[in-house]
């Protein structure tokens, strides 16, 4: 299923790593220039950020930097005409101290005030009327191309309910970009108590999570590296204890330090997340590009879907809804509420179903594969590899070209001589 065009506004901003831990002013004025910096001052790329929302515009923006330094960021609002804009910026320019960063949002759609205002050494200028997507996106981009921005990509996966199979899933997304799309690829299992990911992989690594969310002050991208257990040339495993008594208190800002540390060492994170829902789970759903809820066509799941949409869709206003996805689809004699009917139910945007496929997936399980490699042209398979294309924003790779050897290419072309001699 295809994004609605209602998601296409918020796309752009999927990509980009949340705002440093920056000062951030914005000075509206008109109250749509307020409403609309209220709403992107609230969401997830501005959870590191001081920000700060004032009325007034240009004009009380010089009143206040009179006496004060300007932040790193700086967003004004104005409904001046051109040569108006040009006499407030000229204005605001001897207030601003070097190293502000100056973004105008305008009433005027003019390309070549555009083109003057950016060669004056604005960073951006956008026409209203906006949405908090395109002004997300445009403040972002400001941060994601400097040498040290975070530029890793966080999915995170979370069930439902217990059993519905978030975590196979999100491992065999994580195994697929990692080997199919050659994308170095960590798996991050919080499931500290039982989590599979060290099953699934093959790997009890002697170090991982909790050594990781336990040692924050002293956590850096060279101890992230040292931690990270290396399952083959592009994946990478940060496993759970496995042990009950090696389980700790996860603490929401811990793991918000984690995941940036995260961000610098790779590009590609898969976040599995346990199935309970635990108030830390919050830093994990803000710091994701793309957030995964995985279900089954049940009573009880479809009223847990319902409620984690809910949930996800306050904590992150302005962002692409969970893309939902319904598997276990078909199974055998178990009474099943039907696809459409669940996804109307829950008021999902976008899902993809993954077909009920026991013998392939006990069979990776039993042998410690991926379903991917036990049954790559299942239809199940092919689902997740759909999956893995969506959140990780990535094309489908072509199909290898097989190409012959010269030794082979002789023999071939040796074969055709002959059969010509012959006639």
């Amino acid at each position: 299923m295809q994004p609605s065009p209602n998601q296409q506004s918020s796309q752009n901003q999927q990509g980009l790593p949340p705002l440093p831990a920056i000062n951030v002013h914005m000075f509206a004025e008109t109250q749509a220039g307020h409403d609309l910096f209220r709403q992107v001052a609230g969401s997830r790329h501005f959870q590191r950020t001081s920000t700060q929302v004032f009325e007034g515009g240009i004009f009380t923006a010089l009143q206040n930097y009179a006496q004060a330094p300007t932040p790193e960021l700086l967003v004004v609002e104005t409904t001046a005409d051109r040569d108006g804009i040009m006499e407030q910026l000229m204005q605001l320019a001897q207030v601003v101290v070097q190293g502000t960063r100056v973004v105008v949002v305008g009433h005027i759609n003019d390309v070549l005030l555009y083109r003057q205002l950016i060669a004056q050494g604005l960073q951006d200028y956008l026409a209203m009327p906006l949405s908090p997507g395109q002004l997300i996106t445009s403040l972002a981009s400001i941060f994601a191309g400097e040498e040290n921005a975070q530029i890793g990509r966080i999915v995170t996966f979370l069930g439902a309910k217990g059993g519905v199979g978030s975590s196979v899933i999100a491992h065999n997304v994580g195994w697929l970009l990692s080997e199919r799309y050659g994308q170095k690829t960590v798996v991050t299992d919080l499931d500290l108590a039982f989590g599979t990911a060290g099953l699934d992989f093959g790997a009890l690594p002697a170090q991982g999570v909790v050594d990781a969310l336990s040692g924050i002050d002293r956590l850096d991208p060279t101890m992230i590296d040292r931690l990270l257990h290396k399952c083959s040339e592009h994946l990478m495993l940060l496993a759970a204890p496995g042990a009950l008594d090696n389980v700790v208190p996860i603490q929401e800002q811990a793991l918000s330090t984690m995941l940036d540390m995260l961000r610098q060492v790779v590009p590609m994170i898969v976040l599995d997340l346990p199935s309970d829902w635990e108030n830390w789970m919050r830093a994990a759903l803000l710091q994701a590009e793309t957030v995964v809820i995985t279900s089954t066509p049940e009573l009880a799941a479809l009223r847990n879907t319902k409620i984690l949409l809910e949930k996800i869709a306050s904590l992150r206003p302005n962002e692409e809804p969970p893309l939902l996805v319904l598997n276990q689809v078909g199974m055998g004699k178990r009474p099943e509420v039907p696809v459409n009917r669940f996804v109307e139910a829950v008021g999902a945007s976008d899902y993809i179903t993954v077909p009920f496929d026991e013998k392939s997936f006990g069979k990776a399980a039993l042998d410690g594969r991926m379903l991917l490699e036990e049954a790559p042209n299942s239809p199940a398979a092919k689902a997740i590899a759909e999956l893995a294309v969506r959140v990780s924003g990535l094309q489908e790779p072509a199909p290898a070209v097989e190409r012959k050897s010269p030794l082979k290419l002789l023999e071939g072309l040796k074969k055709q001589l002959l059969s010509k001699k012959k006639k």
